[in-house]
């Protein structure tokens, strides 16, 4: 018998090739789901391609937010910061949620006045659009965005009127909120996502953060991502 020793497993990097490998294939499925809806005239079309729609893009971004972290721990990316209009990423979580919003008879509200932040605007609208899609779980039918300024920083506020967050959950500082519930089938990986890249923003002495409290306007949630 060999007492050849098994190399050793490089786990992260097999996994990270695994994602791109299925991001590839979810690229074409969707593509392929595309041609399929557009061979069906309006108004016949089944509601099931919408159901789909929002899975496939879903897993997207869940594969997008596990790439982007595998980077972040081997330092091998960096943000894409520039000055953008509040209105602008506001207006794209919109567009991007609309399909979901629609699915479960959700009023999504915004409020923002005419801002501007220096960030990653694509992140932030990812990050952004798993907010809202948490907040949809959970509310009864409305989920509010709103955009201020506050000591010196741009903070998006997403709001639901759902029964709240439980009492351990509600942070300061988002220290708990990477904890996982795997029962529940909660990885936590969203707000794992959203607080690593809230912090991933710096100017001068300021980091970005987020906070979590059941101060909503509308009785529910209410999750905060700050950025100097």
């Amino acid at each position: 018998m060999s007492n050849t020793p098994t190399p050793p497993i490089d786990f992260p990097a097999i996994l990270a090739s695994s994602v791109h490998d299925i991001k590839n294939s979810l690229t074409t499925l969707r593509a392929l789901l595309s041609q399929l809806e557009n061979s069906y005239q309006e108004g016949v079309k089944p509601k099931e391609f919408r159901q789909l729609e929002f899975e496939t893009n879903r897993m997207n971004n869940c594969l997008m937010h596990l790439l982007t972290l595998y980077k972040i721990d081997l330092s091998r990316f960096s943000l894409a910061i520039d000055e953008h209009s509040v209105a602008d990423i506001v207006e794209d979580v919109v567009a991007q949620q609309s399909t979901l919003l629609d699915l479960g008879n959700v009023e999504l509200l915004t409020e923002y006045d005419d801002l501007f932040c220096y960030c990653d605007s694509t992140l932030i609208s990812h990050a952004l659009c798993t907010l809202v899609n948490n907040a949809q779980r959970y509310c009864r039918n409305k989920v509010l965005l709103s955009v201020t300024e506050e000591d010196g920083y741009i903070v998006f506020s997403i709001e639901d009127d759902g029964l709240g967050y439980p009492a351990e959950f509600i942070s300061s500082d988002g220290e708990t909120l990477h904890q996982l519930d795997l029962a529940n089938g909660n990885t936590g990986l969203g707000l794992f996502f959203t607080k690593t890249i809230a912090q991933l923003h710096t100017q001068g002495d300021k980091q970005g953060f987020i906070t979590t409290d059941n101060n909503s306007q509308l009785g529910g949630a209410r999750f905060k991502l700050h950025l100097p």
